[in-house]
């Protein structure tokens, strides 16, 4: 497929200042799409903007990522009904390695370089800014923009000046890349629409050069209809320290029926085919969750690799369906050490069930074991057993514990 028909199927068309889109099946263009180092993660809501991005350079164009160590120093007042509390440089600094090391997992194996903002504004003059740039954007356009509408309008929290001027700080950003990269194609999210078209119009104003806009959509859930992307725990972070890979395959194992395929095209590299085929199986056995496993097991494996997504696939198979606990690697144990109740070898299933709180008594964990409520690998017993090797005990279809 071309690159504008590819678009169009996985989902990422929505606002662009293209005529047509069709242009972009053409010669190379350079592009840009940025992100402030607000968090030493990005979320699934960067990791769609990021799978576009690929898109993009498997097509051929040329990929700019900005990683904004000025506007993060700024922050983005967009959709926030307060200030932001500023970051340390040192802060800033961190999160910009971190992000900067997610975008090259997750663009595994292609080309694309990535640039900071505070480069170009640390030795800009103010007065020199002013003049040569602010003197370039109307008020007009500043004021009506929503957020400035609504921090400032009646009940408005009210925005300083740093995060009114962000606008202005972002749009000079198109024209450094520009000026020095001929960068002519900003990425960005949906809300970042108004940010973006500053950017447009100070090249057209301050160069008379021709530069565009293309917008990703919201990814809506159909179940819900709210923006996707949170798990009950909040934010669902790429990196395993803030979301575990469990956790993070976890959420998208139980994604919904409706809106599995649309995420499929946007968050996997999976074929048409292969979509076409999880789709058709989706319809005729929902109950089976085939969409969802290949879903869940190709994000995993795009954010954090092919062992990561392995272990994940095989540790929730040993919870929930039929592989035995012995198949389990020890970095598998180890993964799931992360998310389960632990208790040390050496005692009786009643005492660690009571120690870990899934009996409440060892009064209860005996009835347990008499109904038989309790699974030790996998079997069932009935009788109290002392248990002196790495193990799974399982009360339900839900409980667990890992003793080792």
């Amino acid at each position: 497929m071309s690159l504008s028909e590819e678009l169009q199927w996985r989902g990422f068309v929505n606002q662009t200042t293209y005529p047509d889109i069709k242009v972009l099946d053409g010669e190379p263009i350079k592009f840009y799409m940025g992100v402030d180092p607000s968090a030493d993660s990005m979320t699934i809501g960067n990791l769609a903007a990021i799978m576009m991005v690929r898109q993009f350079i498997e097509h051929g164009h040329k990929a700019y990522l900005l990683v904004g160590g000025a506007t993060g120093l700024i922050g983005d007042p967009d959709g926030k009904k307060d200030e932001r509390n500023l970051k340390t440089l040192d802060e800033i600094a961190a999160n910009k390695a971190a992000i900067a090391n997610q975008y090259s997992q997750v663009l595994a194996g292609q080309p694309f370089e990535v640039v900071d903002n505070y480069d170009w504004f640390k030795d800009i003059n103010y007065l020199d800014f002013l003049r040569d740039i602010g003197k370039h954007v109307p008020m007009g356009n500043m004021l009506s923009r929503d957020f400035v509408q609504s921090r400032i309008g009646e009940g408005g929290s009210g925005i300083s000046y740093a995060e009114f001027s962000y606008s202005l700080i972002q749009g000079y950003d198109f024209v450094h890349l520009y000026r020095n990269h001929g960068v002519t194609l900003q990425l960005c999210g949906a809300d970042q629409w108004g940010n973006s078209v500053t950017g447009v119009d100070l090249i057209r104003r301050i160069e008379g050069g021709e530069a565009h806009v293309y917008s990703l959509p919201l990814v809506i859930n159909k179940t819900t209809g709210v923006k996707f992307g949170k798990s009950e725990d909040g934010a669902v972070w790429l990196d395993s320290r803030k979301t575990s890979v469990y956790k993070f395959y976890q959420f998208w194992l139980n994604v919904d029926d409706a809106g599995v395929i649309d995420y499929a095209k946007i968050y996997t590299l999976l074929t048409r085919e292969s979509i076409e085929e999880l789709e058709r199986e989706r319809n005729e056995n929902p109950g089976a969750r085939a969409a969802q496993k290949a879903l869940a097991y190709e994000v995993t494996r795009v954010v954090h690799g092919v062992e990561a997504a392995d272990s994940a696939e095989k540790v929730t198979s040993v919870l929930f369906g039929g592989t035995e606990f012995g198949d389990l690697s020890d970095a598998d144990v180890d993964l799931l050490a992360g998310e389960i109740s632990t208790a040390s070898l050496g005692g009786s299933v009643t005492d660690l069930l009571a120690l870990a709180g899934i009996a409440s008594s060892k009064g209860e964990a005996r009835r347990l074991l008499q109904g038989g409520g309790i699974s030790v690998n996998g079997t069932k017993i009935t009788e109290d057993v002392t248990i002196n090797e790495k193990s799974l005990v399982k009360k339900g279809k839900n409980s667990f514990l890992l003793v080792k």
